[in-house]
């Protein structure tokens, strides 16, 4: 089997992490602290954007979809070496993408009246392209680019051929100021919030579900076809986890990662200012697919750099305790928040969060339920139990 790459499962930590500290809710600082522009950073950086561009926090859902396909070479190449056939392999990837759709499904569903028939999210979005990805993971190399250029290039061209809103759109109607500040001109208009294709189809196939009313369109402008350039970044992982198990020095390596990325990062920007794709996470656009896509593996390519080259491995330890348990991650951050947040309220007090001022309570309790978080996870790893789909 090929060698463990630690640093992708430190990456993949810092990932989980930053969706884990939503419970800080960092964003409420700059109404506490004004005049702070230490405040004012840390509550861009764990927001998303309302539109184009992106912060740190709109780098968790590429960032993990990515890892799905870098950790994949590795992972074929270990059931090959238990001797696992390929059929076999087939119904586990079919059976983890039913798996991945429906935890996606069953958390958005949690507290409503009924089935919350909705598809944005990661889990699920991952799941929609997952058994396509594990196909492509036994194809050449070429094959493995040629798709990732069908996926975005089709992507694009199926926004662009869709009409572009008229003058006489009516934004309200789909939650969206008609005023504001990211409406397109020209032919990026045909990714304007909820007025593009994707919209168009959601109002379709959405509503083939049961619903408590119809939907009408999505308040963040995210979209269900947003699973197919999530495939393209997955593609990206895959490359990139293919270029790491291969037989070169961890120099070239690394300055392969440099290399891609830059110019991933760059071919996105210029999509953009030339005006021919936005760069928006909501609609997953092809130019943000290439230029998260870059960010990702600069990232990834900084851990490579410290794990692999420089061999300085036990700073990143708690960061791998929260990557080897991703999914248990996830799950917790979408239903252990609340009853630890009603916990620490019940046993220790308002009060004792007050040591600092109301401003940094949230920050304070969120904290702690962090602490217990990877406590958690923490005795998963000792105890060897790692959930995995």
């Amino acid at each position: 089997m090929p060698k463990r790459v630690l640093s992708i499962d430190a990456f993949r930590g810092l990932v989980m992490t930053l969706m884990l500290a939503e419970v800080m809710r960092l964003p409420g600082l700059p109404k506490a602290f004004p005049e702070s522009w230490l405040a004012a950073f840390l509550a861009f950086h764990q927001s998303h954007v309302a539109w184009a561009w992106g912060s740190l926090h709109d780098m968790i859902q590429p960032g993990f979809s990515f890892l799905v396909g870098a950790a994949l070479p590795f992972s074929i190449a270990a059931r090959q070496a238990k001797g696992q056939g390929f059929g076999k392999m087939c119904g586990h990837a079919l059976w983890r993408a039913f798996l991945l759709i429906a935890l996606g499904i069953y958390l958005r569903s949690d507290g409503r009246p009924m089935t919350n028939y909705t598809f944005e999210d990661t889990l699920t979005q991952i799941g929609l392209g997952y058994f396509v990805l594990f196909l492509l993971g036994f194809v050449s190399f070429r094959k493995q680019v040629a798709a990732l250029g069908v996926i975005l290039v089709g992507y694009w061209a199926a926004f662009v051929l869709y009409p572009a809103p008229q003058a006489t759109f009516d934004y309200a109607r789909v939650g969206v100021p008609a005023d504001w500040q990211h409406h397109y001109q020209g032919l990026m208009s045909h990714f304007n919030k909820n007025s593009n294709m994707a919209w168009a189809f959601d109002t379709w196939f959405m509503n083939l579900f049961p619903r408590v009313k119809p939907f009408e369109f999505n308040g963040g402008g995210y979209s269900t076809l947003s699973f197919i350039p999530t495939l393209g970044t997955m593609i990206l992982g895959l490359l990139t986890g293919e270029w790491l198990k291969s037989s070169k020095s961890q120099i070239e390596k690394l300055k392969g990662m440099a290399v891609a990325g830059t110019a991933l990062i760059a071919v996105g920007w210029l999509l953009h200012v030339a005006g021919i794709c936005p760069v928006v996470k909501r609609i997953w656009t092809p130019a943000f697919t290439l230029w998260s896509g870059g960010i990702v593996i600069l990232m990834l390519a900084a851990f490579y750099a410290l794990m692999e080259v420089k061999g300085w491995v036990k700073w990143a330890f708690p960061l791998m305790v929260v990557g080897m348990n991703s999914i248990a991650a996830y799950i917790m951050a979408h239903t252990m928040e609340g009853y630890f947040l009603s916990a620490l309220k019940t046993h220790l007090g308002l009060g004792f969060f007050n040591m600092f001022g109301d401003g940094l309570r949230p920050v304070l309790m969120g904290a702690a339920v962090l602490v217990i978080f990877w406590l958690m996870l923490y005795w998963m790893y000792r105890k060897r139990i790692l959930i995995r789909i």
